[in-house]
């Protein structure tokens, strides 16, 4: 069993981030020890890491409620659960495009800038007007 502080530092989270999930129902079946402290079995804490990569897949806490609800439905939800995953791994697989356009262009900038620096191209500005 593990307390909530052996939690978080398994799940890499934040304490308040840990109690903020079980209040809003996120963790279900929470035991509780002989001093009604939280505690968690290898169960639970498998699906706080779980809930800890959903949040960073970019699902909101609603939509972790509608995921948590249909996996205590058990395995007919699976479909659901799929069609939820799918159009978060479509909006990451978008983001990463967007983040390896920024790199390319950080890198082509960074490139015309040594080249300016080297005396290999000449300085143009889009922002400072050209002397006529």
């Amino acid at each position: 069993m593990y307390t909530m502080m052996q939690a978080c530092r398994e799940a890499n989270m934040t304490y308040q981030a840990l109690k903020f999930y079980c209040n809003e129902g996120l963790v279900p079946n929470v035991k509780r020890d002989g001093n009604n402290r939280r505690i968690f079995d290898e169960r639970d804490v498998k699906w706080i890491k779980d809930l800890v990569c959903l949040k960073k897949c970019g699902m909101s806490i609603q939509e972790m409620k509608e995921y948590l609800d249909l996996c205590l439905q058990g395995q007919a939800t699976i479909p659901q659960r799929k069609e939820m995953l799918t159009k978060k791994q479509e909006a990451l697989r978008r983001s990463i495009q967007e983040l390896e356009d920024s790199v390319a262009y950080i890198d082509w900038k960074q490139n015309f800038y040594d080249e300016v620096l080297a005396g290999v191209r000449p300085y143009i500005s889009n922002l400072i007007p050209l002397d006529d």
